[in-house]
């Protein structure tokens, strides 16, 4: 006998409903290599994404107007870009910090190709890009993303989120944290590099005769290498810093 699959309209509202709001997070999460992946792929993850949310898909029950579905569709887009950019602001503290490294010890002169943007880029950004999306992935930040998708579908079901300027302010002050933290791993290499500076200047005071402008840059680069490698232990744990402060601002926008 033949089998037929049926689904209920409303069970198909509510998928629609769902991949809204993970293909909204997805817009703004950074993977390394991932705006070079061929669409179809990129719309399979998503695809394969909300498929893993399946028991959590609401039922929408009609009859209802286009309008309010396409308001319904605004506010997942919403509640996507919020988790979206609560993922990017976690990574992006690796690359400001390597951005303020990279100035002032001198690798800003040394260019490779960034996977994201197929572009000449600094060495040290993409090194702490790659560094951040390994350490994403190891310390298991992939399933919390999945975790808070399945806890805003239960506590924020599609059709009962408004975005509000609270959800706004919220953000902006997860953004101020990055710079915090992003200071904070690039601090330790910057004083060091600011005391070579000035003991390369009194050595020059005391003897003008040394021709220390051409260690000077070597020096640098030498020193914040070295420094940079003993820092590379306490990534893990600003990672899971960052972290903690993105999931706790995502939920505080979700009101979960």
């Amino acid at each position: 006998m033949p089998t037929e699959v049926t689904l209920p309209l409303g069970k198909l509202y509510g998928f629609l409903l769902v991949l809204v709001r993970i293909s909204g997070a997805l817009v703004f999460v950074p993977m390394p290599g991932m705006k070079s992946v061929a669409d179809p792929a990129r719309a399979a993850f998503a695809l394969g994404f909300t498929v893993a949310l399946m028991p959590l898909w609401p039922a929408i029950v009609p009859p209802f107007g286009i309008g309010r579905l396409a308001g319904w569709a605004l506010g997942e887009a919403a509640v996507g870009i919020a988790i979206g950019v609560a993922v990017a602001i976690t990574m992006e503290v690796f690359t400001m910090g390597a951005q303020v490294l990279g100035l002032q010890a001198g690798y800003a002169f040394a260019s490779t190709i960034d996977p994201n943007t197929e572009a000449d880029s600094g060495v040290l950004l993409v090194f702490a890009q790659l560094v951040a999306g390994m350490l994403f992935f190891a310390l298991g930040l992939d399933r919390e993303v999945l975790r808070l998708f399945a806890e805003s579908l239960v506590k924020a079901p599609p059709g009962a989120y408004h975005l509000t300027p609270a959800s706004g302010v919220i953000m902006i002050h997860l953004g101020s944290a990055m710079f915090s933290i992003g200071l904070r791993l690039a601090l330790p290499v910057v004083a060091l590099l600011v005391m070579v500076d000035v003991a390369l200047a009194l050595l020059g005071r005391i003897n003008s005769q040394l021709q220390l402008l051409s260690l000077a840059f070597p020096a640098k680069m030498l020193c914040g290498l070295m420094v940079l490698s003993w820092l590379v232990a306490l990534f893990p744990r600003l990672m899971g810093l960052s972290a903690a402060l993105a999931w706790a601002a995502a939920r505080r926008t979700l009101g979960i």
